[in-house]
């Protein structure tokens, strides 16, 4: 058994799991299945879109990395927050992104169980309660566990994406047997973009949730032996695991599928691409590969927001109890808790799917760039501390400040176009009454001055 960290957390994942996390920790269901949707929207423009999401993934993880490598802390972007913005702020951040993956659950939990309803013809909430047990029970008898399932839940993904990249490839030049199509004739044959900048921005909106969780690497590496090195590794290696498993893998699709196959409204963008290579035989291997997705990203929420849990109640921002630990160095409490709330979505999804629970969700749309937001925040302020103490961390933000101060401004633009598109308007309006109510609970505990005490920065002296 590892020994604890210093907050009492197990350091029970290995340099291979934090690896794996970092590569395809967070692929999930949204690639191989709706990536189709924004294929609809924007033609092969989707690319594009990929690409705009992609590259903000890639600033504010440089940004959240300089961070992490001088401060690690499983609170990760909230405790910066806490120590750069003002206690409200860490407060309303954490729970936040504790609302944003216990709703992931349900979610994960459904899809799937969609898969393997469909494999049986049971009833699909009780594949839901059941895989959702099942990750619980894994989370809770030690991290290790945690690591151990995402690293083979991440391989599996990397061998399918990988794969699927090799064989389009094939089809293009023209050298797959029995492929129906060749050549990247598609990507202009039916116009490259053919909604126009609008929709390359719908797609966008669509897109850029799929990279929700590369930040959660930052939380892993605080229960690994060497949390600086494993977040310097993922910060640079984020730019060709977004340009090979996201831009790579989609190139692929949009080259070999036109984007007025119908069939994209109805089947997975992977699948109809497999389809087209005459390759529709493996769609239980992509099913299967999907169902992995799946529970990789569920393994991924419960982790996540059971460590956020545990981080606000060592800060005395949630009940003292979330933060206890058990002899393996684990937070059952907050593992419990957050599960509990993923299990109740689960049978509101189940005996209400149009109505409560899809609020609920709409409520966490935006939560994403409202943790973007914090983390630009809070490098700007963290980055001057730093400098202050003469410390120059191993991961460093480009062009500080300006190229911080201009993804604020990008982040902001996307929110106002959210708010002016019909199809994200409500999750925009359900974020922002949420994030209103949680910041005034931060505030009225808080104040807007209290900042929590700066600890000495921690640089890997091997940087």
């Amino acid at each position: 058994m590892q020994p604890p960290s210093e907050n009492g957390l197990g350091s029970g994942l290995k340099p291979r799991h934090v690896t794996m996390i970092s590569i395809a920790g967070v692929i999930g269901a949204g690639l191989f299945v709706g990536s189709a949707s924004a294929i609809k929207l924007a033609g092969p423009a989707v690319l594009i879109a990929y690409a705009l999401a992609g590259t903000l993934v890639i600033l504010v993880m440089r940004m959240l990395g300089e961070m992490a490598t001088a401060s690690p802390d499983t609170g990760s972007f909230s405790t910066y927050a806490d120590r750069s913005l003002g206690r409200w702020a860490g407060f309303s951040i954490g729970w936040l992104y504790w609302w944003f993956w216990v709703l992931v659950i349900p979610v994960e939990a459904t899809a799937g169980a969609a898969i393997l309803t469909n494999w049986t013809g049971w009833p699909q909430w009780i594949f839901a309660l059941l895989i959702t047990a099942l990750l619980m029970g894994s989370n809770l008898l030690s991290v290790g566990n945690y690591g151990e399932f995402e690293f083979w839940f991440a391989l599996v993904k990397v061998i399918a994406i990988v794969a699927f990249i090799a064989i389009g490839l094939c089809a293009i030049f023209g050298v797959l047997p029995g492929s129906h199509t060749s050549g990247v004739g598609h990507l202009t044959s039916e116009g490259f973009m053919p909604f126009g900048l609008g929709g390359v921005i719908a797609a966008m909106l669509t897109t850029m949730f799929t990279f929700m969780g590369t930040e959660i690497v930052t939380i892993a590496a605080a229960e690994s032996p060497d949390p600086v090195g494993g977040i310097r590794k993922a910060v640079n290696s984020v730019i060709w695991r977004i340009s090979l498993f996201y831009l790579g893998s989609i190139f692929v699709v949009v080259a070999l599928v036109s984007w007025k196959d119908p069939k994209l409204g109805s089947e997975g963008s992977y699948q109809v691409a497999l389809d087209r290579m005459g390759l529709g035989g493996l769609s239980t291997v992509l099913d299967i590969v999907v169902l992995t997705a799946v529970a990789s990203c569920l393994n991924s929420a419960l982790y996540t927001a059971s460590r956020m849990a545990f981080s606000l109640s060592r800060r005395g921002d949630a009940p003292k109890v979330w933060s206890s630990v058990t002899s393996r160095g684990v937070p059952a409490w907050a593992i419990t808790m957050s599960t509990v709330v993923g299990f109740l979505g689960v049978i509101g999804n189940y005996l209400l799917p149009g109505k409560i629970f899809g609020y609920l969700l709409a409520s966490s749309g935006a939560i994403a760039l409202f943790v973007y937001l914090v983390i630009a925040g809070s490098q700007i302020v963290m980055r001057r501390q730093l400098q202050a103490q003469g410390v120059r961390p191993p991961v460093r933000m480009w062009a500080y400040p300006y190229l911080t101060y201009a993804t604020m401004i990008f982040i902001v633009a996307v929110l106002v176009t959210m708010a002016v598109r019909d199809g994200q308007r409500l999750e925009l309006w359900l974020s922002v009454a949420l994030g209103a109510i949680v910041v005034a609970a931060g505030i009225v505990k808080h104040g807007l001055r209290e900042r929590a005490d700066t600890p000495p920065a921690r640089v890997d002296a091997r940087s």
